[in-house]
């Protein structure tokens, strides 16, 4: 059964989400990163079995994580769950102890990025490595436990900026995805590297367990799942709107379905209210849409500002889905989603 009831809300980010992602096994608690700069630790469920009650409450907000100047736009949790690593709109990557609050290091300055960082994530032994991706087109490779402020490396291939990395299931493979349509794997071992050419702008990046297949969303309103060894494409995912944002997509149940919000809604229940946001889940074998998932938006209390258009018109107000995460571990089926409106729904079955 696809899980589609929303089982309860977390607060709290005064901007537009940008990152979320789950801790690690069990996955517990959620990380959210916010246009307002900060970060959110939120346990979804305190209280309460998950699921039961009926009724959509929200969780509790357990700590609040500030150092960026400018938006949050990524984060990763290490496999300890004792750290974590996050990129910003201020050129930095900071590495976080989730414990004290505080930041460990901040990979920066004379030899960091020049421009945003868009994606970062661990590598190496016991997450050693912090890489990060940059709209300078470049990734970086920092040694978290030195105390160097130079990088380890720094793969500079890329034509445009650089959306998002992650480490290949191989363990010594770097992958990036690029908006100049272009995805690119390092092998660290080896010194080598290759490319597959998508042709549209590259959002988002996943790999699967094995490290055989990887997902890949493009501003052409597709996702692709393609094979690591041949670089062919195995499936198409496609019903959804993606040609503006950088929309994440992910596996869920374990992979056997592909999770991503959209820009417009085309389901009539969330076309019909302008607040409202749509998660689309398809079945990965065979590309099918399984469900369409509503996304309630947050109430207008009359505090948010207006969105006003080039002609100087009040826009219609959009609830772009833009990142979503599945709980890979731990009891149940549940997978969170966040965008435009700053509000993370958490989904599950009731």
């Amino acid at each position: 059964m696809v899980p589609g009831t929303a089982l309860t809300t977390l607060h709290g980010s005064q901007g537009p989400v940008h990152a979320l992602c789950y801790s690690a096994s069990p996955g517990t608690y959620i990380l959210s990163g916010s246009a307002d700069r900060n970060i959110r630790l939120y346990n979804p469920f305190p209280n309460r079995a998950e699921g039961s009650g009926g009724v959509v409450q929200p969780g509790k907000l357990i700590q609040t994580y500030g150092a960026h100047g400018y938006e949050v736009l990524d984060i990763a949790v290490s496999a300890d769950n004792a750290r974590f690593v996050s990129g910003g709109g201020d050129r930095s990557v900071f590495l976080w102890d989730v414990a004290t609050a505080k930041t460990i290091r901040r990979f920066g300055g004379n030899h960091g990025h020049s421009s945003r960082v868009n994606s970062v994530c661990f590598g190496g032994a016991e997450d050693s490595v912090v890489i990060s991706g940059s709209f300078d087109a470049s990734v970086r490779l920092w040694d978290s436990k030195s105390q160097s402020m130079k990088p380890i490396q720094t793969l500079g291939e890329a034509r445009d900026s650089i959306s998002a990395v992650l480490v290949g299931g191989r363990g010594h493979e770097i992958v990036s995805g690029s908006v100049d349509g272009r995805v690119r794997c390092y092998d660290v071992r080896m010194g080598q590297l290759s490319v597959d050419v998508l042709g549209s702008p590259v959002t988002s990046l996943a790999v699967t367990r094995d490290g055989q297949g990887l997902l890949v969303g493009t501003l052409d309103s597709t996702i692709r799942l393609m094979d690591r060894n041949s670089g062919g494409r195995l499936m198409t995912y496609k019903g959804h709107e993606n040609a503006e944002f950088r929309i994440r997509s992910c596996f869920g149940g374990k992979e056997g379905w592909v999770l991503s919000g959209s820009e417009v809604p085309r389901s009539t229940a969330a076309a019909a209210a302008d607040a409202d946001g749509e998660v689309l889940i398809w079945d990965t074998m065979t590309g099918t849409i399984m469900k369409r998932v509503r996304v309630p938006g947050r109430a207008d209390d009359g505090a948010r500002k207006k969105v006003i258009g080039a002609d100087g018109k009040e826009k219609a107000r959009r609830n772009v889905i833009s990142c979503v995460a599945w709980k890979n571990d731990g009891r149940g089926d549940q997978w969170s989603c966040a965008g435009t409106d700053g509000l993370v729904t958490v989904f599950g079955t009731a």
